[in-house]
């Protein structure tokens, strides 16, 4: 409501009643018109100089400085100073939308630290079990003081071991946080989709015998697809996703890479047929360290950090990716790539370039 018509409502109000007392006294229109008149005059006037001075302009000075610290003050600057004809309504919505947005930045602060604290944890259980395990090596070596060779060659070879598993958790740390800062470009380049996955399958084909598993990438799927993307780093994504199926299927089981052609995107699938994962587990399988089952996850091996450089490298390429998963059936990693632009001839046939 505007001041002047507060202002207004108040005087009038006063005015009636004073008016009313008088004709009841007087019986007289003529006094009541007059009081009626002086009455509201003075009254709008002194209602208005008190309601300003001591109740509306304190009202706008906390509007604008809400308004103002909303915008920000390089922003507010370039729209200039705002005053809105109607504070009283405005800094009531101002503070429930400003109190609104407060309340998400707390969630959002608690949700990091949280994050913060899990990481912390997670990184320091990380590195401690491989120097724990590192010290315990070389302690036992010199307690012996190498009189047992065959055992403190063993011992030097499960050190190094360890060694390497503190190298790979490094590695892949300094790559998330180069990819998360930019740091890492992305080489797009044209390659066939097809090609890739059939090179990855191979490479690997000597692991999932060791787990008996089948890779299988059907024939259907031989049709050239051409994508443009960084073929290096999906190849990392690919072999992160397969190897993951290979840790966590079952012996005897398959795992199947599979591709679907959308409008201007490549869908690529990997299913196994594992141990599957609880649908409350899914949001947060792409979070650094984060492990369904600890103690089995640590006898399997890895860094805890292949899932979550996949998300960074995908989306990275301004793609997406999801994981949908059935306790004790299985598994699907899905991600998206973009399809590249072809090339024709005079003729108007599709040119492949490799």
């Amino acid at each position: 409501m505007k001041l002047r018509v507060l202002v207004f409502i108040n005087a009038f109000a006063v005015a009636v009643t004073l008016s009313i007392a008088n004709y009841y006294f007087q019986q007289s229109l003529h006094a009541v018109l007059v009081t009626f008149s002086a009455t509201f005059i003075i009254s709008y006037i002194i209602f208005y100089y008190l309601i300003e001075k001591y109740i509306y302009s304190k009202i706008k000075l906390i509007y604008k400085q809400i308004h103002n610290l909303k915008l920000g003050r390089d922003l507010r600057d370039a729209l200039g100073e705002h005053v809105s004809a109607d504070p009283i309504s405005d800094v009531q919505e101002e503070v429930k939308e400003w109190a609104n947005q407060k309340k998400g930045e707390i969630e959002v602060l608690r949700a990091q630290e949280k994050f913060r604290r899990e990481f912390l944890s997670n990184i320091s259980h990380e590195f401690k079990t491989p120097l724990f395990a590192i010290q315990g090596y070389i302690d036992a070596i010199e307690d012996d003081d190498f009189e047992d060779k065959d055992m403190a060659r063993e011992f030097l070879q499960k050190a190094a071991r360890n060694v390497d598993r503190l190298s790979y958790l490094i590695k892949d740390l300094d790559e998330i946080s180069k990819l998360e800062s930019g740091e890492i470009a992305i080489n797009y380049s044209k390659f066939k989709i097809n090609d890739l996955i059939k090179e990855v399958l191979e490479n690997l084909e000597l692991k999932a015998k060791k787990h008996h598993i089948k890779l299988i990438f059907k024939e259907k799927y031989d049709e050239t697809i051409t994508v443009n993307a960084d073929k290096q780093k999906i190849t990392q994504v690919l072999t992160n996703l397969i190897d993951n199926s290979l840790k966590y299927g079952k012996e005897g089981g398959t795992t199947a890479v599979s591709l679907f052609e959308l409008h201007d995107q490549v869908l690529v699938e990997i299913t196994d047929d594992g141990i599957g994962i609880e649908e409350k587990y899914l949001p947060r399988l792409f979070e650094r360290f984060f492990r369904t089952d600890s103690s089995r996850s640590r006898a399997i091996g890895g860094s805890g950090l292949g899932l979550a450089i996949v998300k960074h490298i995908v989306e990275a390429h301004d793609q997406t990716i999801n994981v949908r998963s059935t306790e004790g059936l299985g598994s699907t990693f899905g991600f998206t790539l973009q399809k590249a632009k072809q090339q024709l001839n005079i003729a108007g046939i599709p040119v492949l370039k490799s």
